[in-house]
């Protein structure tokens, strides 16, 4: 990935997440990003916030929205997307102040979503990598994407990512292999708190 981030601005990325959503929990209001900012945190990027309760030390996820593709500047796509994840993901209540406690905030910058050239569909596991890529599937007018980090998570091997990538955009797990299916893939930088409000680090999504 040509893109990077520092440590610092990986940092303030995941701050300015959980600020946005206590902002807006408390007086519905988006807060601001700041005038001085690097030119990095500025440029249009595809970003995604991921909200996880912790429970017994185990990750459960709370709420996920983003931008795929690069159409606001960084720092504002992440202040929406953190709104958004905590307030109007569908598969989950709202997230209420109470829980803000118990819960890390995880974001993850995108590079812009490219096509996966085949000959023939059932090429696509040699042309992805766990760990490294993550996938949009599409079909008409149904489209599914998963993260980087998801297939590592779950140890799927890239076939079960494709299928489970097929799954959440609606369609039957074995659609990658049916001609006129688009995949496209992307890599992500993720940064994520290691405890509520606890210090933010690199992910790594290498396959364990």
């Amino acid at each position: 990935m040509s893109f990077q981030l520092s440590e610092e601005e990986g940092k303030f990325l995941v701050e300015i997440a959980r600020k946005a959503v206590e902002e807006y929990l408390k007086t519905k209001k988006h807060i601001r990003a700041p005038e001085s900012l690097s030119k990095k945190l500025l440029q249009p990027c595809g970003v995604f916030v991921t909200i996880n309760r912790l429970e017994n030390g185990e990750k459960k996820l709370r709420g996920c929205i983003g931008y795929p593709y690069p159409t606001a500047p960084l720092v504002q796509a992440v202040i929406d997307s953190a709104i958004n994840a905590a307030t109007q993901d569908p598969r989950f209540r709202p997230l209420p102040q109470n829980e803000l406690d118990k819960v890390v905030f995880e974001v993850s910058v995108l590079t812009p979503p490219q096509i996966v050239e085949v000959k023939k569909p059932k090429e696509y596991p040699t042309k992805i990598k766990v760990g490294e890529d993550g996938l949009i599937v599409e079909r008409g007018m149904y489209k599914g994407l998963l993260l980087p980090q998801v297939p590592v998570e779950w140890e799927w091997d890239e076939e079960e990512f494709l299928c489970q990538c097929c799954v959440k955009a609606g369609l039957s797990p074995d659609y990658w292999l049916i001609e006129g299916t688009k995949v496209h893939k992307f890599q992500a930088i993720v940064f994520e708190e290691e405890k509520p409000r606890g210090e933010v680090k690199l992910k790594a999504l290498e396959r364990k």
